[in-house]
């Protein structure tokens, strides 16, 4: 029998022996598509109301027009173009047509995908829609959720500045059936990271300039991104001056150029440099900024013992305390200059290879020493301050950075001083004796004593040897006692020349401490001024003294009786 034009022309002579699912497989496109099958067909027409799609029915399918719309309302397909597409059975059919589901298609298609990129560890691109409990909500086709531990390789406390973002994200897991997606942002970027990282590592050596985006900041540095691996720019590295905190140079985000300076490839440990990557100023200073020049800067800093200048970038020179004043009474650099003044300094020395520049403010006026032998003369008696007591004498400050020093032996003629402060106080406003001028070395030497005259020197112009004196016993020694003549004026009676005193003999003092008499000097020597008086020689003066008196008086006595005898014998004759 012959077949009519409309039926398929199929060999029905075929042994049992064929393969059934051959045959079926070989019709299979005959029969109707089933609900929820994916498939492709080809835009027709696109009218107002639909969209028109071929799949190789017999029928003709439709797309309601609102599921091809894009959000501003335009339409996202025109005729000729390939969508994919699955028979809707649960809608109103449309007469002569099927209706045709794009929107349950993409999903499907979705689901698809994201089982694969899943199995595969693929990339996928999400919207973060939102923040939810626990971490975000990212639409991958379908909402998906993102753990808050999943949202970036370090610890992310703001994550809502990911809301509105299209990022990468990869998919941990799916329950289709639920409807549930889990997705990692976290390991896209240690994917990205361990990419680049790779590729860094072949690409950097020593010596080599490349380009980085400053990751974060520390007191020691800046850690900067290289494309999947990190290195540090140290804080040292940044300038050629001095850089207190790497926020001074570079902030975290900024895209910088630098140098490699040392790589363990190994440990991956990455040095690098910015300031190698510009001249180093130190090299041509001397020649910048020779000895005596004046250089105007800023201080940067001050310390207990000067103050830095920055006298151009990268270049700071140090005033040293004792290099601001010729007054050497100030305490503090503060006192003198603050951070953030601009100031003039002369250049002292420049070492480029320590790096270090010495400055100098106190050599923009006259050094004061220089004419101190014109302005003053020795015996003249000058005014100051005391400004620091030492075990040897004390400072007098008489003009701004001129001091003199009064010794201890030149405090004073008659007592013996062990230290100065047993006579003056520091801030002390006194007068003294200019002794010696010595401008050369810096030196002035002054005496208090030499106000006032000399109570040895006028002792020895009025007395002599022999001379009888009158004078108080004020303290004992193991060779005798020492007697105070004058104020300040001590002479000793050695105990040979005491003589014995019965109520002294068990006593410490050959003579009682406190007690005055006469001594005769026996021994001057004005050069040592010492004086050697004899209380045995007053004694034996005295004694002799009241002999001779006696002797006269015997004599006197002795005349008046042979004066009387004479006259009796007169008388008898």
């Amino acid at each position: 029998m012959a077949s009519s034009a409309n039926e398929p022309d199929v060999d029905f002579n075929f042994s049992p022996e064929d393969d059934l699912e051959h045959l079926i497989e070989d019709y299979s496109h005959l029969a109707p598509p089933s609900e929820g099958e994916l498939l492709q067909g080809h835009v027709v027409k696109v009218t107002s109301q639909e969209v028109i799609v071929d799949v190789g029915l017999k029928l003709e399918g439709v797309v309601p027009i609102e599921q091809l719309r894009a959000p501003d309302g335009s339409v996202t397909v025109k005729a000729g173009d390939t969508i994919d597409v699955m028979v809707d059975r649960h809608g109103p059919q449309p007469e002569g047509y099927v209706l045709l589901s794009f929107s349950k298609a993409s999903r499907l298609r979705i689901w698809d995908t994201l089982e694969r990129a899943m199995r595969e560890q693929l990339l996928v691109s999400g919207r973060v829609t939102e923040r939810t409990k626990g971490g975000l909500m990212v639409d991958v086709g379908v909402m998906a959720f993102m753990p808050g531990s999943q949202v970036d390789v370090r610890p992310s406390h703001d994550v809502d500045q990911f809301v509105g973002q299209d990022i990468p994200v990869k998919v941990l897991k799916i329950n289709r059936r639920r409807g549930n997606v889990v997705v990692s942002r976290k390991m896209a970027i240690e994917e990205d990271l361990k990419a680049r990282k790779s590729q860094a590592l072949e690409t950097l050596a020593e010596g080599s300039v490349v380009a980085g985006v400053v990751k974060n900041l520390t007191d020691y540095g800046a850690f900067v991104d290289l494309g999947g691996i990190d290195g540090l720019l140290h804080v040292s590295d940044m300038s050629h001056g001095r850089v207190n905190h790497p926020q001074e140079v570079v902030a975290v985000g900024q895209e910088i150029t630098v140098k490699v300076l040392k790589f363990d490839r190994d440990k991956e440990r990455i040095s690098l440099g910015l300031r190698q990557l510009t001249p180093d100023p130190w090299e041509s200073l001397p020649d910048r900024y020779p000895q005596g020049s004046r250089v105007i800067g800023r201080v940067m800093s001050i310390t207990d013992y000067g103050a830095f200048v920055e006298i151009e970038a990268g270049v700071e020179g140090l005033i040293h305390i004792s290099e601001m004043t010729w007054s050497r009474r100030m305490k503090h650099p503060s006192k003198v200059v603050k951070v953030g003044d601009q100031v003039e300094a002369v250049v002292l020395e420049v070492k480029s290879r320590d790096r270090r520049v010495s400055l100098g403010i106190k050599q923009l006026e006259a050094d004061p020493w220089t004419t101190v032998a014109e302005r003053y003369s020795i015996g003249s008696v000058v005014e100051g301050r005391v400004r620091k007591l030492a075990d040897f004498g004390a400072f007098l400050e008489i003009e701004e950075g001129v001091d003199g020093l009064v010794h201890v032996s030149d405090l004073s003629w008659t007592k013996h001083v062990k230290h100065p402060s047993e006579m003056l106080k520091k801030g002390q406003v006194m007068q003294a004796v200019i002794l010696n001028i010595d401008a050369p070395n810096r030196r002035l030497s002054l005496g208090v004593k030499q106000l006032q005259p000399d109570a040895w020197e006028s002792f020895f112009r009025s007395h002599e040897i022999g001379d009888l004196v009158r004078g108080r016993v004020c303290r004992a020694a193991q060779f005798g006692v020492f007697v105070e003549l004058a104020p300040g004026v001590e002479a000793l009676c050695h105990k040979s020349e005491i003589p014995p005193m019965p109520s002294q003999e068990s006593a410490e003092s050959p003579l009682p401490i406190g007690d005055e008499y006469d001594f005769k000097i026996i021994k001057m020597n004005e050069a040592e001024k010492k004086i050697g008086l004899s209380l045995r020689a007053v004694a034996e003066e005295e004694e002799r003294t009241r002999l001779e008196d006696y002797q006269r008086q015997a004599a006197a006595a002795t005349m008046t009786i042979e004066e009387a005898m004479s006259l009796r014998g007169k008388g008898e004759r």
